[in-house]
């Protein structure tokens, strides 16, 4: 399967956790993410992970301080990674945890302004994601 997406993605995971020439290594190898042994084959990681879904599909660890391993990764979209970065700042209100950017969106005000009732004005989550924004000019 050498030239297939899956082995391309494969191969980038092996490099950017084993190889210390990656110009990514210092987030993955280099602060200690590793590839399970199991995974160094190929056929092995194909067999735990399948075909990509769909081109919208990349790798992604579901524990970022944790390895590469079939407990840990799955195939997700870029909207579901970007909820799952590591400088995120998550929210739990109401039984529900998302990042910060998905509940300004989800209450219908601007990021910026969630961030500033949390961060500057010291206000609780449930405080800064029940009260209404401005109306605008």
């Amino acid at each position: 399967m050498i030239g297939t997406t899956e082995y391309r993605i494969w191969a980038q995971m092996i490099g950017r956790c084993h190889n210390e020439n990656s110009p990514v290594y210092g987030d993955y190898g280099g602060r200690g993410i590793r590839v399970c042994e199991r995974w160094f084959l190929f056929s092995n990681f194909y067999a735990d992970m399948g075909e990509r879904p769909s081109l919208k599909h990349t790798l992604d660890r579901i524990d970022n301080n944790s390895g590469y391993d079939p407990l840990n990764v799955r195939w997700a979209t870029m909207s579901e990674q970007s909820a799952n970065k590591r400088n995120n700042v998550n929210l739990t209100f109401n039984g529900r945890t998302m990042p910060l950017t998905w509940w300004a969106r989800e209450i219908g005000i601007a990021r910026r302004t969630l961030r500033n009732r949390l961060v500057l004005l010291g206000w609780s989550v449930e405080k800064a994601l029940i009260t209404p924004g401005r109306k605008a000019k």
